[in-house]
């Protein structure tokens, strides 16, 4: 008999959690289609810092912590930036609830995997690099979302798109500056656009 887990179950809770919760959408984003977007976007950059700038990270690695890089939210919800940021004591707290979820979630994972999913989950088992990476794809992403409603004319996302723009900036990143310069534009055209002139 195989011993029950409740961990997957959980897992597929993401796509319930809404993002932007404060924020008027044109098109609702959740946590579940996010981490997808948030993981091909790390996988990229991996593979940029690796091939022009030296890099020695795996891209694989990379792409699945960052499949699991808000898992802690299926038990704490999104908590809107303004709330989570709105000074340090509260933004430490609110680490330590996420710390406590994320063990929560390792604790639900079947025994015998339980290892390889803390090595996922709990960040300190990622390397500053493996880290760094996760975390400019989770901004860029937010990038792209606030690209995506301006486009739709929602001026909600102004002010998030410029603080974006300005911690984007401030990484220092060629991997970032890479990817931001090449692939981002892309996201500007229609479809029609960027089907005819990849023809």
């Amino acid at each position: 008999m195989h011993k029950k887990s409740h961990f997957f179950a959980h897992m597929a809770r993401m796509k319930l959690i809404q993002r932007w919760p404060l924020m008027r959408n044109v098109h609702q984003e959740n946590v579940q289609e996010h981490s997808l977007q948030v993981a091909m976007v790390a996988h990229a950059l991996a593979l940029i810092k690796n091939r022009y700038y030296d890099g020695k990270v795996d891209p694989n690695r990379v792409a699945t912590i960052a499949l699991f890089h808000d898992v802690s939210e299926v038990l704490t919800g999104d908590l809107p930036n303004p709330v989570k940021y709105f000074n340090n004591a509260i933004k430490e707290e609110y680490k330590k609830i996420e710390k406590i979820a994320e063990q929560r979630l390792i604790d639900m994972a079947p025994e015998e995997f339980r290892e390889d999913y803390a090595q996922l989950i709990d960040q300190q088992f990622h390397s500053d690099e493996e880290a760094f990476l996760v975390k400019a794809a989770d901004v860029i992403c937010a990038y792209l979302k606030t690209l995506e409603e301006l486009a739709a004319g929602n001026k909600e996302f102004k002010l998030a798109k410029k603080r974006m723009d300005q911690t984007l900036k401030d990484y220092h990143s060629p991997e970032v500056e890479y990817f931001l310069e090449a692939y981002v534009p892309s996201f500007l055209l229609s479809l029609d656009e960027i089907t005819l002139d990849s023809e």
